[in-house]
């Protein structure tokens, strides 16, 4: 089946609402375990929203596109959530950092 290009935006947008929704009832999932393990996190998708956002010259804020990710503040987010990262998760991600084709 081959789907219209407004279908297609519509199905991506209602994908994206979901993974969102899912992110930000997924607490207990940091940052840096989503970006070990996906090459990605929350941070990535709020900052591929506003280089978007650029991109149309829309003005959206860093601060708006977290708080979309999100679904708070993200100051909110991390003193409610966010916990320090082992010395596991820090090597780890140092790992991903290092080859810019496991990361956003």
């Amino acid at each position: 089946m081959e789907l219209d290009k407004q279908t297609r935006i519509e199905l991506e947008a209602a994908a994206y609402r979901r993974l969102t929704e899912h992110l930000r009832n997924r607490v207990d999932v940091q940052n840096i375990d989503l970006m070990n393990l996906a090459g990605f996190c929350r941070n990535c998708l709020s900052k591929w929203m506003k280089e978007e956002s650029d991109r149309r010259g829309l003005g959206l804020t860093l601060d708006q596109a977290r708080e979309d990710v999100y679904g708070m503040p993200y100051d909110t987010w991390k003193q409610l959530y966010q916990r320090d990262a082992s010395p596991d998760q820090q090597r780890q991600f140092a790992t991903v950092m290092q080859d810019p084709t496991k990361h956003g």
